[in-house]
């Protein structure tokens, strides 16, 4: 269940990150960092249920 909900945050992170709107070249990395960050806690969540 909460990896269906971090897989549908992350679709829309990445839909939201993409630069098409006049405004959004202000952003600098902070649409990226902030993909990057949910990924990163996505895989260890990923990893520490393997283990």
């Amino acid at each position: 269940m909460l990896y269906t909900i971090l897989l549908v945050v992350i679709v829309l992170a990445l839909f939201g990150a993409l630069p098409i709107h006049s405004f959004s070249n202000q952003w600098g990395y902070m649409p990226s960092g902030l993909i990057g960050t949910i990924l990163l806690v996505w895989l260890v969540m990923f990893v520490l249920r393997q283990a």
